[in-house]
C-alpha cells in the first residue's frame, strides 16, 4: 500500500475559505478515488494561507478490475432507443447487449491500470471540481481558481507524478513535481520532498506548521503565556482564533500598549474595532477591564517585534480616535430625538420601516406587559420605542455588530437601557438570554415575533438551506425566551396568544376570523414547532417521532409544557412497560383497523357497556381505563405529566392479560362488539396523551 501527496501552491486563500476548501478537496479526491476502484485507508486535507493539500495513504499500486451492468431500454423498445443506448456507452454493435428480465442489458468491463497512470485525472477532476464561494481567472486562461496557483506538488509512492494541469488559453501549463517552498519571507526557498512525513517536517524546518490545529493551538499558548506574564488574560474569541489561523503559517504574537486616553470608551466598541479592523486580541485585566492588545504575526523579527509593536500601536491609536469621534458625536442627539429618524430606515421594502416596526414592537409589549408578564409596563414600552434609535448613530453606521449594545449605552443606566442592549439575544444556541420578568425578555420576545409575523406575512419564509433575514434563528430565540424563562421564573405564555399579538400589526383585523392572518399564524405555529423540534433533539435527545405525539395532539401551545410531556413520554416509552404498553396500542388498533372494514367506519366509538363485561380480565381493563381517565385531566392541567405516565405504566398489566385471555372476536355479536368498544377506549385514552401511532419501533 502507497501513499499520495498532493500540494496546491499559490497566493493567499481568504482565511474564511481555508478550512472549507480543504475539507471539500479532500472529499472530491476520495470521492474520485472511489468511483475508479481505488480503495485507500484514509484521506485528509490540510490547509495554510498558500497551500492546500491532501494526503491519501493506503493506496494499492493496481486498479481492481472493474465491472459494470447498465439497464437499457425494454425490450421491443424502438431500434431508435437501442442505438441510442449503446452510443451512450461507447458501443457500436446492439448485438453485444444482453438481454433478460425483460430489458437489454449493457455488461461494462475494465481491466484494471496502474494507479500511477490512473492518479493524474482523478487529481485533474478534484481540482476542477472544487467550488470556491469567489474565483478569479487568471491573465488569458480558462482555469478559475481562489487565487494564481504556483505550484503543483503530486508525489505517490515516493516519485514524483508524470502529469501536468492546463489553466487553457494559451497559458503555461503546470506539471506536476516534487517541489514546495517555505515561509514566504523567512525561507523562501524551494525543496523537494518524497512522502508526507518528509513534506510536514521540511515544512516547518522552512516555518511552516501546516496543520491547521497545531497552528491554532500554537497562537493559544503564545497568548496565554503573553498574557500571563503581565498578569492579565486573553479575552476568548473563537471567530477571531479561526480567521487568524487563516492568515499565518509561523505566527508569533506580540503584545501591544492602548493609549490610556481610549480607556473610557465602552470596552466593545474598543474590542470591536481592534478585532474588525486589525485582527488584535483583547487582554483583560483582572477586573475584566481592557488593559493590552496582542497581534499575532507572521514571522519573527531581529528586533523581537518591536516595530511591529510600534506600528500597531500607531494604526490602534488612529483607530481608536475615529470610534471615539463617533462616540462624542453620537452622546450629543439622545435616542428619542433619533426615533423619527427611522423612518428614513428600511425594515423590508414590503414591510415599511424601521419606525413602523418599532411601533408594531412597542404595541406588541404593551399587551404582553397588561395580560401576560408583570413587568412595569411603560419602562418597557419606552425601552420598545428606544430600541433601534441606535441604527442612526454613527458608531453603529461604522459596527452594524454593536447594533443594541450600543443603544444600550446611550440610553443610560437602568431598565430601559438593559432592555435595549440585550433584545437581540440569543444571538446564538450557547448565549445567555434575556429572564423574564425583565423588559428585556419580553422586548426580545416582541421584536423577534415582529419579524417572523412580518416576513411570514409576505410569504418571504425559509425554504431549504436558505434563511435570509434569519427567521429559524429568531425561532429559536422565541423558544429558548419561552421555555427557559418558565423553567427558571415560572411564568407561562401561550405562544398562540402571542402570535396573535404579532400578526396584529399587520393584519387590519387579525382577531376576527380573517383567513390570511390565521394562515399566517397557523404557518408560524408550524414553523415554531419544527425548530422546537430540532431543539429538543439537540437540547435533550428526544427522538423526532415522540415530540411529533406531543405536538399532533395541538392541545397545548405552551412550549414549556410541551418539552416537559416530550420528555416524559420519551422516558416511557423507553421502559419495558412503555414498550409493552406502545405494542398493545399498536394490536389494539391492527384489529380495529381490520374490524372497521367489516362493521364500517365509527361502529366502535361508543363506550363499552359494564353490564356486558363478562371475564375478570376485561373487567380489569375496563376499571384500570376508568380510573386512568377519571385522573388525565387533573394531570394535564397541573402539567404532572410524570405521574400521568406512571399511571399509565400501571395499565400494563390489565392490558396484557386481556390480549392474553379475553377472546375479542367473540361469537356473540354483542360481546364481540363491547370487546372492540373497549379497544377503542384504550386507543383513545393513550391518544389522549399523545398520539401514540406517531410513535417508532425501537
Amino acid at each position: 500500500m502507497s501513499e499520495l501527496l498532493i500540494e496546491l501552491f499559490g497566493e493567499e486563500i481568504p482565511a474564511r475559505m481555508q478550512a472549507r476548501g480543504a475539507q471539500e478537496f479532500a472529499r472530491l479526491l476520495a470521492e474520485n478515488l472511489t468511483k475508479a476502484g481505488l480503495a485507500f485507508d484514509s484521506c485528509e486535507g490540510h490547509v495554510t494561507p498558500r497551500r492546500l493539500a491532501a494526503v491519501v495513504r493506503g493506496l494499492p499500486l493496481q486498479q481492481e478490475d472493474m465491472r459494470e451492468e447498465r439497464r437499457g431500454p425494454r425490450l421491443g423498445a424502438p431500434d431508435a432507443a437501442v442505438t441510442g443506448f449503446v452510443g451512450s456507452l461507447g458501443m457500436t454493435d446492439p448485438g453485444q447487449l444482453q438481454q433478460r428480465d425483460g430489458y437489454y442489458w449493457a455488461v461494462i468491463e475494465r481491466k484494471g491500470q496502474a494507479t500511477l497512470d490512473a492518479l493524474p485525472g482523478l487529481i485533474d477532476a478534484a481540482i476542477r471540481g472544487l467550488v470556491w464561494p469567489k474565483s478569479m481567472r487568471f491573465a488569458d486562461g480558462e482555469f478559475m481558481w481562489v487565487r494564481p496557483l504556483h505550484s503543483i506538488l503530486a508525489i505517490f509512492d515516493g516519485q514524483a507524478l508524470a502529469g501536468r494541469f492546463s489553466f487553457g488559453g494559451g497559458q503555461p501549463d503546470l506539471t506536476y513535481g516534487d517541489v514546495t517552498y517555505g515561509h514566504r519571507f523567512m525561507a523562501p526557498g524551494a525543496f523537494r520532498v518524497s512522502s508526507f512525513a518528509e513534506y510536514k517536517k521540511g515544512l516547518y524546518d522552512a516555518h511552516v506548521i501546516l496543520d491547521r490545529d497545531e497552528r491554532k493551538a500554537e497562537i493559544l499558548r503564545q497568548l496565554n503565556e503573553a498574557a500571563a506574564k503581565l498578569g492579565l488574560t486573553v479575552k476568548e474569541d473563537i471567530g477571531l482564533l479561526e480567521e487568524v489561523t487563516g492568515l499565518v503559517e509561523w505566527p508569533v504574537a506580540y503584545v501591544g500598549m492602548i493609549d490610556a486616553a481610549f480607556l473610557e470608551l465602552p470596552i466593545e466598541v474598543l474590542v470591536t474595532s481592534m478585532r474588525t479592523h486589525q485582527k488584535y486580541f483583547a487582554l483583560l485585566d483582572k477586573q475584566g477591564k481592557l488593559a493590552r492588545f496582542a497581534v499575532v504575526a507572521n514571522r519573527t523579527t531581529r528586533d523581537g517585534g518591536q516595530k511591529v509593536v510600534a506600528g500597531n500601536e500607531r494604526v490602534l491609536r488612529a483607530r481608536l480616535s475615529d470610534a471615539r469621534f463617533f462616540w462624542e458625536q453620537d452622546l450629543k442627539i439622545p435616542l428619542s430625538q433619533r426615533v423619527d429618524d427611522l423612518r428614513n430606515v428600511t425594515f423590508h421594502a414590503k414591510l415599511g420601516t424601521m419606525w413602523d416596526k418599532t411601533q408594531r414592537v412597542e404595541r406588541i409589549v404593551r399587551r404582553l406587559a397588561n395580560d401576560i408578564v408583570p413587568v412595569q409596563t411603560e419602562a418597557a414600552c419606552q425601552a420598545a420605542t428606544l430600541a433601534k434609535a441606535d441604527l442612526t448613530t454613527g458608531m453603529v453606521g461604522e459596527f452594524p455588530e454593536l447594533q443594541g449594545i450600543m443603544g444600550g449605552y446611550y440610553a443610560g443606566q437602568g431598565e430601559v437601557g438593559a432592555a435595549i442592549r440585550d433584545h437581540y439575544r440569543p444571538l446564538g444556541p450557547d448565549d445567555d438570554i434575556s429572564t423574564l420578568p425583565a423588559s428585556s425578555a419580553i422586548l426580545a420576545l416582541a421584536d423577534k415575533l415582529d419579524s417572523l409575523a412580518g416576513f411570514f406575512s409576505i410569504n418571504e419564509k425559509p425554504t431549504g438551506s436558505k434563511d435570509p433575514y434569519a427567521l429559524r434563528r429568531a425561532a429559536l430565540g422565541v423558544i429558548r425566551l419561552l421555555i427557559e424563562n418558565q423553567a427558571m421564573s415560572g411564568i407561562r405564555v401561550p405562544l398562540g396568544q402571542l402570535l396573535a399579538y404579532a400578526v396584529h400589526g399587520y393584519c387590519a383585523d387579525p382577531e376576527s376570523s380573517d383567513s390570511a392572518a390565521l394562515s399566517v399564524r397557523e404557518s408560524l405555529l408550524d414553523f415554531i414547532f419544527d425548530r422546537l423540534a430540532v431543539y429538543l433533539r439537540e437540547k435533550q435527545g428526544t427522538r423526532y417521532d415522540i415530540v411529533e405525539a406531543v405536538f399532533s395532539l395541538r392541545q397545548e401551545d405552551d412550549l414549556g409544557r410541551i418539552r416537559a410531556r416530550a420528555q416524559a413520554l420519551s422516558e416511557f416509552v423507553g421502559t419495558p412497560d412503555g414498550e409493552n404498553l406502545l405494542a398493545a396500542y399498536r394490536r389494539a388498533n391492527n384489529i380495529l383497523t381490520i374490524e372497521h372494514k367489516k362493521d364500517g367506519g365509527g361502529a366502535f366509538v361508543a363506550e363499552p357497556e359494564e353490564s356486558l363485561l363478562q371475564e375478570t380480565e376485561e373487567k380489569a381493563l375496563f376499571a384500570a381505563l376508568t380510573a386512568f381517565r377519571n385522573a388525565a385531566p387533573s394531570w394535564l392541567e397541573s402539567g404532572q405529566y410524570q405521574p400521568m405516565m406512571q399511571a399509565m405504566a400501571q395499565m400494563r398489566g390489565a392490558v396484557d392479560a386481556f390480549f392474553k385471555n379475553v377472546k375479542v372476536n367473540a361469537d356473540e355479536p354483542a360481546l364481540r362488539l363491547n370487546r372492540l368498544r373497549l379497544l377503542r377506549a384504550l386507543i383513545a385514552t393513550a391518544d389522549g396523551v399523545a398520539d401514540f401511532s406517531k410513535i417508532q419501533e425501537g
